[in-house]
């Protein structure tokens, strides 16, 4: 039956009925009459699912909804043969629920997404009388103390403790950050992020249910349900509008012993244009942010961002590009400029596969500086490379490989070291013959215009919190360049969560912005959420509310301007179509209006209501 009703009250099926309705108005117009009015065919097909969900949810629910007067209303039209009053308030009900219906459709493929991110296999380590041999197990079959290797490139299918090896991991899953994390033996690794080089054995420490993550899988489900969805305007009212709509049609059948009269007074009570106020608005406020490049997904979300007085912004992607580029070239030997050292530094880091190293490259290669062959390369994971360039030995690395390396540290450079750890940079100590020669620092590029939004936020009486998984020193580094005072960092995605939820009890309704896969959990418990659509995760995507499909976050103040006025227009339609529908009721009971007239009348107000709504589309908002 329910799968009936759905076929019923689908679109198609809702243009047929529109269809039938309309050559009963052309008949009724035209005086023709045939043998079968065409409304009775709208009546069937819109009034049905009308009459079974009032039915549903008050036998079921016991929920006195605006389906059930609508319902009345239809079956007394029919009872006095008034089949087009019937029809029309069934078909102008059907077309609210389709708009609404399209308005808060939510994408459901982000879970599915998150899913595909576990590893379905790892390399595990059985010790048998021959030694020590590598064996492809389903996840399933790993447990907590197992031993796992994980080669250059593959993804870590388990949480654990490294026990041999270095490397460098991708955590940007997990964590966001823009630079890869060095890691020795004893550092923990996540599961589902990336080995980017260097073989490693690990110990498992969390499998399965327990890994971070699937955590953050359930995390990002459990936030999705603790989100109630918005409540309908007229459903609410319904309780009272059902008995007052009775109550009114019976005094006036009683005083005038008229059924026309009373059932004139629920058609024109029938809150059709009531139904259509917020969803024909928010349907142009939609539309009219994706002509600005923005995706906004539910009329819940449009709402709520009116309300925003708080926006928690992810650093990686959002307030800065995500991109790593060279930012300072310092040498520390006066007889090398900076084009011989970054060519230097180029030429011995163009074989490693190195997110810093492929930095360097391509600036030195944007820059047109010549980059050498070398020999006898070398990769430690996670510490640096090494390379014979004209005879002499050159070394790229942190420093402890630099220290490993027996390469003295001066004062100099371990001042220049702070200070651009103090500044959040990644720093690369390039080293000659045994000597210190420079150092090449690369930062993420913050936006131009996130200083100017952070003000244009701060003016709009809304607080801005920086939410990151960076080290503290770098985040604090960035958010003093765009003006964020409230800050916290070293956040992994259970944390973020923790902190959303901590800003809403101080009665804060929260707007997360960002872009990766480890925001997925903060973008779905933060009241409305938005992602950087062109760059950030598909998941992210999925997960937030809105979309900003430029990646320009100038439009977030746009956005609350856009949602004000929706309300306002809501709020407008609202009190219009309660106003024709008190006219129209006191005109019923008078005798003025019959079912056809008053239908027309109450399709009148929807028209407005309509109309209204559409305003919004054209308007002026990115100023």
């Amino acid at each position: 039956m329910e799968k009936t009703m759905d076929f019923l009250a689908g679109l198609k099926m809702t243009i047929v009925s529109g269809v039938f309705l309309a050559a009963s108005l052309i008949l009724m117009l035209t005086g023709t009459e045939l043998p079968v009015d065409p409304a009775w065919v709208t009546v069937v097909i819109s009034g049905l699912p009308l009459l079974y969900l009032a039915i549903t949810r008050l036998v079921f629910e016991k929920w006195i909804s605006s389906a059930l007067l609508i319902s009345i209303a239809m079956v007394a039209s029919i009872a006095i043969g008034e089949l087009f009053a019937a029809g029309e308030v069934a078909f102008i009900m059907a077309i609210g629920a389709i708009l609404e219906d399209m308005t808060v459709a939510r994408a459901k493929k982000g879970i599915g997404k998150l899913i595909s991110l576990l590893p379905q296999q790892g390399r595990k380590l059985i010790h048998n009388a021959d030694g020590v041999r590598e064996e492809f197990v389903p996840i399933e079959q790993i447990s907590k103390a197992d031993l796992l290797r994980v080669l250059p490139g593959e993804t870590i299918p388990v949480d654990g403790i490294i026990i041999y090896g270095n490397t460098s991991v991708d955590q940007s899953v997990m964590t966001g950050e823009s630079l890869p994390v060095d890691k020795k033996e004893n550092d923990s690794v996540f599961c589902g992020t990336m080995n980017c080089y260097g073989s490693i054995d690990i110990r498992t420490t969390q499998v399965g249910k327990d890994s971070s993550l699937q955590k953050m899988i359930d995390m990002v489900k459990a936030a999705e349900y603790k989100k109630a969805p918005m409540q309908k305007i007229v459903d609410v009212w319904a309780a009272w509008l059902v008995p007052i709509a009775l109550l009114i049609a019976i005094v006036a059948y009683i005083t005038t012993n008229d059924i026309v009269r009373a059932v004139t007074v629920l058609v024109v009570f029938c809150p059709c244009a009531l139904a259509l106020a917020t969803p024909t608005s928010i349907m142009a406020a939609i539309g009219q942010a994706t002509k600005h490049g923005v995706l906004i997904k539910s009329g819940e979300a449009l709402e709520r961002m009116g309300n925003v007085d708080c926006i928690a912004f992810d650093k990686t992607g959002t307030l800065t590009y995500g991109n790593l580029k060279v930012s300072d070239i310092i040498p520390l030997d006066e007889t090398i400029s900076n084009v011989e050292l970054l060519s230097k530094a180029a030429s011995v880091e163009k074989r490693s596969e190195h997110p810093l190293a492929k930095a360097i490259i391509k600036y030195a290669e944007d820059n047109g500086l010549v980059i050498n062959e070398v020999e006898d390369f070398q990769m430690i994971p996670g510490k640096g490379v090494t390379a014979t360039i004209s005879s002499k030995t050159v070394i790229c690395g942190n420093a402890l490989y630099i220290k490993e390396n027996s390469i003295a540290e001066t004062d100099k450079m371990q001042n220049i070291l702070v200070n651009l750890r103090n500044q959040g940079k990644a720093s690369i100590i390039v080293a000659e013959n045994g000597n210190a020669i420079g150092i090449i620092a690369l930062s993420d590029t913050i936006r131009p215009t996130a200083k100017n939004l952070v003000a244009k936020l701060g003016a709009m009486d809304t607080d801005v919190v920086l939410l990151t998984g960076d080290n503290h020193l770098t985040a604090k580094y960035m958010a003093e360049q765009v003006g964020i005072k409230n800050i916290r960092a070293d956040l992994l995605p259970a944390q973020k969560v923790s902190s959303i939820e901590d800003l809403q009890k101080e009665n804060k309704i929260v707007c997360m912005i960002g872009d990766g896969v480890n925001d997925a959990p903060a973008l779905k418990m933060a009241n409305v959420s938005v992602a950087m659509g062109s760059m950030g995760s598909d998941i992210a995507i999925e997960a937030a509310d809105i979309a900003l499909m430029s990646d320009n976050i100038d439009k977030i103040p746009y956005l609350k301007r856009l949602s004000n006025s929706t309300l306002r227009t809501i709020k407008g339609n609202i009190t219009a179509s309660m106003g024709i529908n008190a006219v129209a009721i006191v005109l019923s009971v008078l005798g003025l209006l019959n079912p056809i007239t008053g239908a027309l009348v109450h399709n009148a107000g929807s028209v407005l209501v309509v109309l209204n709504a559409a305003l919004l589309y054209d308007r002026n908002f990115a100023q």
